[in-house]
This record gives C-alpha cells, structure tokens and sequence, in this order.
C-alpha cells in the first residue's frame, strides 16, 4: 500500500511540475491508521502556504469542533513545517521542507505531529511523508583524483575510486558509474549492505610507461532522476616502474562499536594490512576514503598504525550506525581497502521534557474522584528504555496520573478534596526515564481548592454546664456558648439562636436569652431553687452558606441554693391550745430516749444540715439533746427529787450563711402513773394552755383507768378505728408523725433527712372521739407490741405491755391533753 502511494506521489508531483505556480497543487494520499492516525505524503521544497489535507474533512470533524475544542498542533520538531487553518480545517505549508536537511539519508522520511482537541479531549496523531524530488546532483568531494601505478602491475589489479554523494534517495539518488573508455581499464560496480554504491577500477590490460607514462581518465556518477543529473572526478594515473605486490587487508570488514557519549580521542580500532614486498615497496600508509565528507569530522587513522580514532562527536539519535572505507597503499602506489563498520550504542543523555497541554486552578472541593484538572505531554529523545518515561507525583496529594494517550497524561482527582483540611496543593510531576542511571525532569503546579458548604459548626463543649445562683438579678450574664465552623467566608459566619423548648409549658424565651453574634447567654427572670433547679434548653448555631447547616447543644443551667427558708419543725407539733407531754418513768437510765425532735428545711447542701441544741430547760442537768439527731435523752439517773413537769425549750440552725433557725418546747412528764401526770398538770397555775375542757379530759382518763370494763370497750374501738385508719408515716423516725403534717414544699435533699430510720412508731387511737387520743410509742425490736395485739382487761396486763417496775421501757407513754 504505502509503495503505491509513493509511486502515485512521484506521478503526481511530476504532472504539478508542468502546471503554472497558481495552479500548483499537489495531490495528498491519506491512509487512516487505527487509533485516529492520519498519513499524508508530500514532494520535498513546496512553497509556503500549499495545502496538504483537509484535516476537518479526513476525520469527519466539524470546523465548528476545531474552534470550540480550541484545536492546536503539539510538535516535538524545533522547526514547525506545518500549520493548521482551523477555520477551513486544512493543512498548509509553514516552512520550507527540504527532505536531505530534514531526514539525511533515512528513508522514507517523514515527521509526526499531534492535533488535540478540547471538551472532550480528543488525540490525532499524524504523520506526514516528505517524498523526494530530483533536486540535487551526484558530486564527488575531490575534483582531481591522482594516481600512481607500476607498469609491472598484473592484470586484474584493483584501484578503489572516490565515491560519489547524493542527497537523494530511492530513484533520485545515485544510481550507476561510468569510466571514460580506455585500453587498460574497466570499471567494476559494487554495494554496501547498506545500498551504498562504490565502483574499482581494474586493470585489463598491463601498462606500458613507455608507451604511456601517465592516463587521464574522468569517472562519471549519475542517478536515476528525470532529468538525469551527473557528476564528474578527474583521474590522472602516473605508470612507475615495478612495484608487482599490492598490500591486502587481513579482514574484508572490521566490526566496532562506540558509546555515544564517547569524547574525542577515544579508541576505534585498529585495521592491518600487509604487502609481500619488501624495502620502502613493502611500506603501507593507511587512509580513510573519501566517501562521505561527515566521516572525516568523525573520524581519524593514524596513517603508520592503522589506529582509527574519534576527532568529532557521534549522536546515537542523528545516526546509528556508521560505515568507513579504509584504504592500504604500498610505496608503489598498490592498494587494497577494508571496510570498518562502527554501532553506536545509545546512552541516556537526553532528559524528557514536561509541556503542560492544560491546568485547571482552583477546583472546587466537592469534586468527585476522577475529575481532570490537567494534561502534560511528555517525551524522550533517547531510544529503547532510555526513552521509555514514567510518570509520578512527588508530594502526597489527592492526584494521580492517568495515561490513556501515547506521551499523554491526564492529572486526575484520587480522592474526595476537604479544604478544611487543605486548601492548597503544592504538586510536583516527575518525568523519569529508565536509563541508567535514569534521568528525570521535574514541572510544578499549584492547586487551589475552593469551598462549599460542608461543615454543620460543631460547638467546643457538649453539653455546657452553668452556675447560677437563686433570687438572681434579670439580665444577668449565665455563659458563653462558641461553635466552630472549619467552612470559609460566608458559609462561616455563625448565628446563634434558642431552639424551641418549653420548660414546665411556658417558651424557653421566658427564662433565657442568647445574642445571635457572640452566643452569650442572659438570664431573662429571676430563679428560685425551690422552684427550678435545673434548666435545660438547646441553643442552635447555624451557619451562613446556601443550604444553611446548623447543630444543637444542651446547655445545663444549675441553680443553686441559697439559704432562704429557715427550719421547720415536723414533731413534736405545735397547735394552738394543746401540750404535747412525753412522759418519762422515775427508773428512767441514763440515756433513756425521752422523745425527739423531728425538723426539714427544703434549702440543700449545707444549707438543710441542722443542728439541736437545748436552749432552756426546767433542769438542764437532766436533758441533753443530740446535736445532729434532736434526740432528747437522760444525762443522769430520775430522782424522786425531779419535778414532774419538765419544759425543754429546742433551737434547731440551719448550716447555712447567715444561718437560720425554729424553736420548739417540749413538755415532759417525770412520773410513774397517769394519775400523778394528771394531777401535776391540773394544778399547776402557771400553764396558760390549760382550760376548761382539761377537766372533762382528766375525768375520762381516770374513769377509763379505775373502770375495767370502760377500758376493755375503748381499747376494742381504738384497734377498730385503727385498721379502718390508719395514718401514713411520712418517714421512718422516731416519732410516727400523721401525713398531713409536712410542711408544702417540702424536698429529700441527697438523702441528707435528719431523721434516722432506727426508730419506727405506731400509734392507736383509744375512741372515736377526735379530741382525746392516747399514743404508746416504742422502737421495733424483739420486745415490740405487734401491730395486731390489743391492750388487756387487766392493769397488770397493762402495765405488762409498756413495761414492768423490774424493766424500764426506752419510751414512756406519751398523751395530748386539751
């Protein structure tokens, strides 16, 4: 296929030449390769501006595409023969081509190029063949060739003649030699491996230099063009007298290679060649033939030796090989030549090269994996794996490299972008190849990453706990709530507000208030702990992008207590008009527990720890009161000496600052009996609370002791009463106490009560009646009436329950006279 494209260009080039320069247009031959490749060929030396190819066309691309994909022309030539007129979508000439600059003697010749396009990104590799035209002749690089030969020389005696360059290639390039006629000599034709040609002159018939001392002969070089060039060397021989031995090389072809990175001076090889003769005709002098004028830069032999070494530089990528003809000849001007075939090697001395096609900056941090921000060409001049190039990011980023295009690579997103994280990339490509040691070049790129609202503001604390002491002032400052949001600008700025609460039915707003800027939180109203003592509610921050994002955190307002509400006394029970007595037998112990003093305070902490202390006494040396239990106990033994009627005053203080305190009297009855209680209660003139109605209590109670079967019929009706109702205790104490004594309000505080639940109490009522009642108490122990046991017929029986003459009990009886 691409012989016949090269002879159709050849015909077509050849029907151009004879049209007017106007009308000069030369016909293109388009082969599409698989993968987008185009192949167009082209004659060498067209003028600037001649059309090469519709490209628009040969692709099947809009003009239209060409523009919006901003389509461009990516070259690693430094001399750009070609450009693009994306408007028509045609290839025209930019620079002259000339085929002998461009390609020297490589064949075919040709040059690529990349055309890329845009959104989407689209690759055409093209490749355009220079064909060759007939513009250079073949020409010899000495114009005198001068020779010396023995009339003894033997027939069959071969004569190297200089050999003839032409640029062109294929047809156009040298094709034949030809020798003036003459009797002594013919011409003989010969080819490099590499289609060189070289012609000898052998000797047919022996000299005569009698008859002729000297020749002069004219070797003609012509190629195959039309019309035929040719080129001329003189020869002129001079006939000497006998020299009959011709030297001869050892070896026909001499194999070497060169680095070619090797500096001058450096070592080639060495050819030998030796001559039968002897004395100065045996002497050899070694010489490289004139074939190619480059050879002689390179190139150079030591003339006595044979030593070929290097005088220029060799480039592995200009050529890869390269042929020299070594010529022997003896003092009698016989010769014989070998051939030395030099590889140069290749070395890694070419760096790649970076071209960034495209870069996009900044790139918005919602990206997804994937997305391209840029494309880079690269490309190794070297060859093999020196030239083979990898490509790498040097710095951890979220890149990666992706090649889907021959030299090309794309700069693509590996992972999802947080600017909060990192807003700025500092990335480095490296191009290395796999030279050894390996070569590598370096471009660097900065990326920006924009934001976008990502980030709900996240508070410092959760939850945040507040201080806040009762009966505050309105307005005051509670505590300060901050949120954090890692988002910039706009999507940044934080406004705080209450989220929707209630707090016992009423709107949080009624309680607190926050600043929308600064987050501090006010007090709205003033707090009692009694009443609240905890505040609970949700403050919203909430950013300002576009959707808002926002997040919520508890804040705990503790209120604390201050020592506002003084004790109160839950036992004994003050009522107006009525004396509570506790009665105390006259074999009472020391220690014996008379009754105790039972009191709250709905303040907390050490606000509600209380303490007893006795204030007044009828005889101080009698009682104590426990300082932490408001138990009243015996200091000393009862004597008969001791007044029945004891009056105990109690002062109960709070722990609080100032403190805060309640007085109670307690009433104590020193005696064995009810009859003595009744009768040192009746006539004592100083108690104000007795009236009237005492004196029909009294009755009762001495009708109910001295009348048995009196008794028997009210202790029947007080168990009755009692299973019928019975009072709740509000506490295990010391003293049962009827649930509708607490006072309102009234709180447990941590477990801090101040009464101790060693002690339990039952009480029973005697009658129906609601203004006289008898009360027995006593601790739970073994010795303990039973719930269901019921008072006996009998005063021993009696007295059998509450204690013998022989055992005092810890509690005496205890009554409420009125």
């Amino acid at each position: 296929m691409d012989s016949v494209k090269y002879l159709n260009g050849i015909v077509r080039w050849r029907l151009c030449s004879k049209l007017t320069l106007r009308n000069f247009i030369f016909l293109l031959f388009v082969s599409h390769i698989v993968g987008g490749q185009i192949r167009y060929s082209i004659p060498e030396e067209m003028k600037r501006g001649s059309n090469i190819g519709n490209v628009a066309l040969d692709l099947g691309i809009d003009t239209q595409r060409l523009r919006s994909g901003r389509v461009r022309i990516v070259s690693g030539e430094n001399i750009q023969y070609i450009e693009l007129k994306a408007d028509k979508g045609i290839l025209v000439v930019k620079e002259r081509i000339d085929r002998e600059q461009l390609c020297g003697e490589v064949t075919p010749c040709s040059f690529s190029f990349d055309l890329i396009l845009e959104n989407p990104m689209e690759l055409h590799h093209i490749t355009v063949e220079v064909l060759d035209i007939n513009d250079n002749s073949p020409y010899f690089h000495q114009h005198d060739m001068n020779l010396t030969i023995g009339e003894s020389a033997a027939p069959g005696a071969r004569f190297v003649l200089p050999t003839a360059n032409d640029p062109d290639v294929g047809v156009n390039g040298l094709q034949d030699y030809d020798l003036s006629s003459n009797e002594n000599f013919i011409i003989k034709k010969h080819s490099n491996t590499d289609g060189r040609k070289y012609a000898e002159m052998v000797l047919e018939k022996p000299l005569d230099r009698e008859q002729n001392p000297s020749l002069s002969l004219k070797l003609i070089a012509v190629d195959g063009g039309s019309p035929q060039k040719s080129g001329t060397v003189n020869i002129e021989i001079t006939v000497l007298d006998v020299n009959d031995n011709a030297p001869v090389f050892n070896q026909s072809v001499y194999k070497t290679t060169v680095m070619e990175n090797a500096g001058k001076g450096t070592h080639i090889v060495t050819v030998n060649a030796s001559d039968a003769d002897s004395g100065s005709n045996g002497l050899i002098y070694y010489s490289i033939s004139k074939m190619q004028g480059s050879i002689n830069n390179i190139f150079e032999i030591n003339r006595a030796t044979g030593a070929i070494f290097l005088s220029g530089q060799v480039d592995y990528e200009h050529s890869k090989k390269y042929e020299i003809r070594i010529e022997a000849t003896d003092q009698g001007a016989l010769t014989d030549s070998s051939k030395v075939i030099v590889d140069v090697i290749d070395v890694n001395d070419n760096t790649p090269v970076i071209n960034v096609m495209s870069f996009t900056s900044p790139v918005s941090e919602d990206s997804p994996p994937d997305t391209t921000i840029g494309i880079i060409n690269v490309k190794d001049l070297d060859s093999k794996e020196n030239g083979y190039v990898t490509c790498r990011i040097e710095e951890r980023s979220p890149l990666k490299i992706k090649s889907t295009l021959r030299n090309y690579y794309a700069l693509v997103t590996d992972s999802v972008l947080d600017r909060e994280s990192v807003s700025e990339y500092n990335i480095t490509v490296v191009a290395t190849d796999n030279g050894i040691p390996p070569l590598s070049a370096k471009s660097k790129f900065t990326l920006k990453i924009s934001d976008v609202n990502d980030n709900a503001p996240v508070f410092k604390e959760n939850p945040y706990n507040a201080f806040l002491v009762e009966n505050n002032s309105p307005g005051i400052f509670l505590i300060t709530v901050r949120a954090r949001d890692p988002d910039a600008n706009q999507n940044a700025r934080i406004s705080y507000m209450l989220d929707g609460n209630n707090v016992g039915g009423s709107p949080i707003s009624e309680y607190v208030s926050v600043n929308v800027e600064t987050g501090v939180v006010q007090a709205v109203r003033s707090f009692d702990y009694e009443q609240i003592k905890e505040l609970v509610f949700f403050v919203k921050a909430q950013d300002g992008g576009s959707p808002p994002l926002s997040s919520n955190v508890t804040v705990k307002i503790l209120i604390q207590d201050q020592n506002d509400n003084p004790p109160q006394i839950l036992y004994p029970v003050q009522t107006g008009g009525s004396v509570v007595a506790e009665m105390v037998p006259r074999s009472a112990d020391v220690g014996y527990l008379v009754t105790k003093v039972v009191a709250v305070d709905v303040d907390s902490g050490q606000n509600a720890w209380l303490s007893y202390k006795l204030q007044k006494a009828t005889d101080r040396a009698l009682f104590e009161v426990g300082l932490q239990n408001g138990e009243i106990r015996t200091i000393r033994q009862v004597t008969d000496k001791d007044a029945v009627k004891q009056r105990l005053t109690v002062i109960v203080e709070d722990n609080g600052q100032p403190s805060r305190s309640a007085t109670v009297i307690v009433n104590v009855a020193v005696a064995d009996s009810f009859p003595e209680v009744l009768s040192e209660f009746t006539d004592s003139p100083h108690d104000k609370e007795y009236n009237d109605t005492l004196t029909f209590y009294l009755i009762i109670a001495l009708v109910c002791v001295s009348t048995f079967f009196l008794t028997f019929i009210i202790i029947i009706l007080g168990v009755r009463f009692c299973r019928r109702r019975k009072p709740r205790l509000l506490f295990d104490g010391a003293v049962a106490i009827p649930g509708t004594y607490p006072p309102p309000n009234y709180a447990d505080v941590d477990g801090t009560g101040t009464l101790r639940s060693s002690y339990n109490y039952d009480a029973y009522l005697t009658t129906g009646s609601r203004t006289s009642d008898f009360k027995f108490v006593s601790t739970y122990n073994d010795n303990t009436l039973p719930a269901d046991h019921t008072l006996k017929k009998s005063p021993t029986e009696f007295a059998d329950v509450f204690g013998g003459s022989d055992g005092s009990p810890e509690v005496g009886p205890n009554f409420l006279l009125r």
